[in-house]
């Protein structure tokens, strides 16, 4: 097989990938992407016809696929709402999947040292996997998304999630992947040989044991149910920093909660930066939300820009701003986002770049990062994990919120991906987070999905996207920890690093063939 043909083959396995995630959800697809990626490694080391850097190529390829159709929605962003022409929107979209793809491949240029020996490369593909993934959910900021294990939010893998984490799930599915390559590729022989035996035995347990592990009760109820009411405003993005507008933004919003106070609800969540102004340019309206709050008795948690004067060495017009939500009611409260979009919520090298095209002068791009500890909010008689848009893609923030709080909650406004895949695998990141951590997740959104997931990661109420409308649905305060809430990423390093020492002892060791070969030479 030519190289330009291996190449292409890994790109196409990259792009099956995708088809594992929301909206498309054909998880079997997720298996066979990775399973193909390392057989074509394994035939690439065994043809010798690609050079030595060839594991890098290879994962470079795969990573180019996967981002190029799963991130799709970056193009929207640049081009729809952040002002670049289609030419420059279909170059920055090119770059960063480039970018994310060398991240995704850096791990993968040493895999190409195990492929000598059959168990080996399986337990040193997998370790790989994981620490790509994990790799690039920190470096430079990091980008955790489209993780493999996503597409298992619903499988037998998922009973996992709460011990090992999505990043524990990924190197799981990369071990069954790798197993299943070799089998194809007739270097695993279960039947005649014990290791090899073991090797598969232990990996299709994975499976079933993962559906016992779903059966643990890792959280327990902590009180009665609570009444939540969303709004989900559907503020065309285009419109909603428009000073004229802002009139009809505010009727909406207070017209929802009007509506939703004579249903009995406990609390009432509106989404992030609900109110196209700063907190401090509407005293007024802020001290109406705080005295209805406490004349109803329901609490509201809603998305804001909370401005502060600067020190002396701060910047940008002499105010600071973050992006935040404030409860308003009994125990007023306002929680700082930490974890900030680039370009969207900040600029890089702004001294540079600020400025040079629209996209990188976006509305909100000057706003600044919260304190890394802060407390949950308090409303309704129970206690909130706040993430705000981009931070609920985080396993370990998620985790360690969730910590001291009985409810996740995660606003956003996803207009910014328009009507493209985005929103639904944001969605679906934040259904992994409520499995981890076994709480329940209210989501509450601009334009959708805006919905409410149970500690299973099973969505129980959703509105539809593009709607104005509400949703009413009821949630549990939750106790109790999960595995993954208390160790963190260690429990997934604790299976990967042994994995990949056991993969350095064994990559020099022959292999039965190969004992057979040297005897009979004998």
């Amino acid at each position: 097989m030519p190289r330009l043909y291996i190449s292409l083959a890994s790109l196409v396995a990259g792009s099956l990938l995708t088809l594992s995630f929301a909206p498309f959800d054909f998880w079997p697809l997720g298996l066979l992407s990775l399973a193909l990626f390392a057989w074509l490694n394994l035939y690439a080391a065994g043809r010798r016809q690609l050079p030595g850097r060839s594991t890098l190529w290879l994962a470079f390829c795969f990573g180019l696929g996967l981002f190029v159709s799963g991130a799709s929605w970056v193009y929207v962003s640049i081009t729809q709402f952040g002002g670049s022409s289609v030419v420059l929107g279909v170059a920055l979209t090119g770059a960063f999947a480039a970018i994310m793809a060398l991240l995704f491949a850096l791990p993968f240029f040493f895999l190409g040292h195990f492929t000598d020996h059959r168990l080996s490369f399986a337990l040193a593909f997998a370790a790989l996997w994981f620490l790509s993934e994990w790799l690039r959910s920190w470096l430079f900021t990091g980008f955790p998304w489209l993780f493999s294990g996503y597409g298992h939010v619903h499988t037998w893998l998922s009973g996992w999630a709460p011990v090992v984490s999505v990043y524990g799930m990924g190197l799981l599915l990369a071990l069954t992947a790798a197993t299943a390559a070799l089998l194809v590729s007739g270097r695993l022989r279960p039947l005649r040989y014990r290791a090899d035996a073991a090797l598969l035995t232990a990996v299709l347990a994975i499976w079933p044991l993962g559906a016992l592990l779903s059966q643990v009760p890792w959280t327990q109820a902590a009180g009665k149910p609570l009444s939540v009411g969303l709004v989900q405003a559907n503020i065309p993005q285009e419109k909603k920093w428009l000073p004229a507008f802002r009139g009809e933004t505010i009727d909406r919003y207070q017209e929802a909660t009007r509506n939703l106070s004579g249903q009995g609800v406990d609390v009432i969540v509106w989404p992030e930066a609900a109110l196209p102004l700063l907190y401090h340019q509407a005293p007024n309206l802020m001290q109406a939300l705080q005295r209805n709050a406490e004349q109803s008795g329901i609490d509201l948690i809603s998305g804001l820009l909370y401005d502060r004067e600067a020190s002396s060495e701060e910047s940008r017009a002499h105010r600071v701003v973050y992006n935040s939500a404030a409860v308003f009611g009994r125990t007023p409260q306002v929680y700082h986002k930490r974890h900030l979009v680039p370009f969207g919520e900040y600029v890089p090298l702004e001294n540079w770049i600020r400025g040079t095209i629209e996209f990188f002068d976006l509305p909100t791009s000057f706003i600044r990062s919260g304190p890394d500890k802060q407390q949950p909010l308090n409303a309704g008689d129970a206690t909130w994990a706040p993430l705000i848009c981009y931070e609920i893609v985080y396993p370990s923030l998620v985790a360690d919120s969730a910590l001291n709080a009985q409810v996740l909650l995660t606003i956003s406004n996803d207009a910014w991906f328009g009507d493209s895949i985005g929103p639904l695998q944001h969605m679906q990141m934040a259904q992994m987070r409520a499995l981890e951590t076994g709480r329940y997740l209210v989501r509450g959104t601009n334009t959708g999905v805006t919905a409410i997931v149970d500690p299973h990661g099973r969505i129980t109420q959703r509105l539809p996207q593009f709607e104005r409308a509400t949703l009413v649905g009821r949630v549990t305060a939750m106790q109790g920890v999960t595995p993954f809430m208390l160790a963190g990423i260690t429990l997934p390093f604790a299976l990967a690093l042994p994995m990949l020492a056991i993969g350095l002892a064994l990559r020099h060791k022959p292999t039965p063939d190969q004992d057979t070969k040297l005897t009979a030479k004998r």
